[in-house]
């Protein structure tokens, strides 16, 4: 493999992630116990949530929450050695024909990974204490939804297909959401919820491709820099753009994956990518600390929160056709765990944006 650096190989077999709750109490206990724990098997899933929220920029509009779990599998030589895609069922038949779609899907050079996702969008006007209809301000929006990605990747690329689907509207029960956390926080509910967005199913097909076109060097010991570019698109009812964006990270033992994701479709980097990364070593550097910087840009053909409805008419802005983001954040792994915090300045999505859109997004990766 290029970068002169050896990958993981799964076992034969890898069965489905266990529950998200054992996960999380896996993680707990791993945690009183650290001093003691061994690394990780090759054979490793990595489970990801993620949270965002523009609370940590001290505002309540726009892109005002977001929460993701995401687990993504161990690394394959090829996809149907997850166990799940070599049995005779329906889900892994359509599964299996979309794989065999994809370019590089018989490439034995390449290493795979599949990851499985569900989260949560909520967008909402600037002024949450109106009732009526703000037509000038953006629509309240919800977005639930399950994806299915398929990685494929040398230590230098990550190619990444993703599928999206899920509903926008009541469906998406961002209003009920937003009503738990603001009843939580003792806060005033919005009270527009009234006028977002119908129920529509949505669907979405995106293509990204990462190269880390500086690999890690080092200098003063364990003290390094490496960057990462990416570039893809998307296409479907939900949203259409096209995206190009960069990352340079700078630390102490920093880890071989693919940079730190926001929740943004095929934005399941987390996982380590070969031996080297800090979460695969039983003695010595365990630890990982270090600090990033990102801008990333958006060309925006469709935004359903922002164009509203597809199938019917609803609330709708004029949209921004660039999208810009820049991102600055720091990243901390030890042994088994990667937590990291984001802070995100994005450009106005829509005309006559009034206010500016912040906010921070939190990640933790536990490998196990």
């Amino acid at each position: 493999m290029d970068g002169g650096t050896a990958f993981r190989h799964a076992g034969p077999t890898t069965g489905m992630p266990p529950a998200p709750f054992l996960i999380f109490a896996l993680a707990a206990a791993c945690v009183t116990v650290q001093a003691r724990a061994a690394a990780p098997p090759p054979e490793s899933w990595t489970a990801t949530l993620h949270f965002e929220n523009d609370l940590f920029a001290d505002t309540d509009r726009f892109y005002t929450n977001g929460i993701k779990l995401g687990f993504v599998s161990p690394d394959l030589k090829w996809f149907q050695d997850l166990e799940f895609l070599r049995r005779d069922h329906l889900p892994a038949r359509l599964a299996n024909g979309f794989i065999n779609l994809l370019p590089w899907s018989d490439d034995p050079e390449r290493q795979r990974n599949v990851s499985l996702s569900v989260g949560q969008l909520m967008f909402t006007p600037r002024d949450i204490a109106r009732a009526d209809l703000i037509r000038e301000d953006r629509p309240y929006a919800g977005w639930l939804y399950g994806s299915a990605a398929f990685h494929s990747k040398t230590y230098r690329r990550l190619d990444t297909f993703e599928l999206q689907a899920g509903f926008t509207g009541p469906w998406s029960l961002a209003e009920h959401a937003q009503d738990l956390v603001h009843d939580l926080r003792g806060i005033d509910r919005a009270r527009g919820w009234g006028n977002q967005i119908d129920t529509e199913l949505g669907v979405a097909l995106i293509y990204d491709r990462r190269l880390r076109v500086l690999p890690r060097r080092d200098f003063a010991g364990q003290w390094g820099v490496d960057a990462v570019v990416h570039g893809g698109a998307a296409a479907g009812t939900v949203f259409t753009h096209a995206s190009l964006g960069a990352e340079a990270r700078f630390g102490w033992n920093l880890p071989t994956d693919f940079g730190t994701g926001i929740i943004r479709p095929a934005g399941q980097v987390d996982m380590p990518t070969d031996t080297r990364d800090p979460r695969y070593q039983e003695t010595g550097e365990t630890l990982s600390a270090y600090v990033f910087a990102a801008v990333a840009g958006r060309w925006v053909l469709r935004d359903v929160f922002l164009d509203g409805n597809t199938f019917e008419n609803s609330h709708d802005v004029d949209k921004e056709p660039l999208v810009g983001d820049v991102v600055l954040g720091a990243s901390l792994i030890w042994r088994r765990f990667k937590l990291s915090y984001s802070h995100v300045l994005r450009s106005d999505e829509f005309e006559g944006q009034r206010g500016s859109q912040q906010f921070g997004s939190v990640s933790i990766s536990f490998t196990y």
